[in-house]
């Protein structure tokens, strides 16, 4: 069966690579791709058209499920029009609010709604491991140092608030302590949280665990896009068979 996708964000770094994934694979079709000003571009030989034209398009050209890398306003928007259509909707966009998240998790009642900071199968292989070494280390500090380009809106980024989730629910911890300046000591129980933001760096996120006079490193770096956009691709391709509800990207490693 060939899976009709649409895709948001077509010109962003990651709409140029989504689509270039979704092209490549003889089980989907590409059905629309939309920005706010596409200007006549095409992105792997799919023609870009005006998001303003979205509502219509997700109605009109019937698309298995949609594929979302934009800011957390605009995927809001998406995700209600997704909803109103009966399309599945897949979005990797990070920086959701309360109100935001509260929207996508309502959309979830009427459709099949799959949210991941992270589409790569190492990040998820991270985060199944990261919890079961916290709890095998007791007591010892915790430190997260995450590196991104410098065009990342947010910080944290969202794969480090999933990660630093897990070190919580299975350590017994404090506060988060973004960063260090001038008189800081170590609290005991502190995660320490670090954003870098330079160059056109694609993502690297580093767990630090020491005590007991040893160090214990986890480490995922990505090395090309590409790796989160045959993610999401596989992710749209498994969504557009389930039924409504709330998914992550782990649901789609588990099968």
């Amino acid at each position: 069966m060939t899976v009709r996708l649409g895709v948001t964000g077509a010109t962003g770094r990651m709409g140029w690579e989504v689509l270039a994934a979704a092209t490549d694979r003889a089980d989907c079709e590409v059905v629309f791709a939309v920005n706010r000003e596409p200007d006549g571009e095409t992105v792997a030989d799919v023609e870009i058209e005006p998001a303003a034209e979205f509502d219509a398009l997700v109605v009109d050209r019937e698309p298995s499920a949609v594929i979302d890398f934009t800011g957390p306003e605009s995927a809001v928007d998406y995700v209600e029009a997704c909803a109103d259509a009966d399309v599945p909707f897949v979005t990797g966009t990070t920086g959701f609010d309360d109100d935001q998240r509260g929207a996508l998790e309502a959309a979830s009642e009427e459709i099949p709604v799959l949210h991941a900071p992270n589409f790569a199968r190492g990040v998820q292989a991270l985060v199944n491991v990261v919890g079961e070494a916290v709890q095998n280390l007791p007591g010892y500090d915790v430190e997260l140092v995450e590196t991104h380009h410098n065009a990342k809106r947010d910080a944290p980024s969202g794969t480090a608030n999933r990660l630093l989730e897990e070190i919580e629910a299975n350590g017994d911890f404090g506060e988060r302590t973004h960063g260090r300046e001038g008189e800081a000591p170590r609290e005991e129980s502190e995660i320490g949280v670090h954003a870098l933001r330079a160059g056109d760096i694609t993502g690297e996120h580093e767990i630090v665990l020491a005590g007991n006079h040893e160090e214990v490193r986890l480490t995922h770096r990505a090395e090309d896009r590409g790796v989160f956009a045959a993610g999401a691709v596989d992710a749209a391709t498994w969504i557009a068979g389930q039924k409504a509800g709330w998914y992550d990207f782990a649901d789609v490693i588990s099968e």
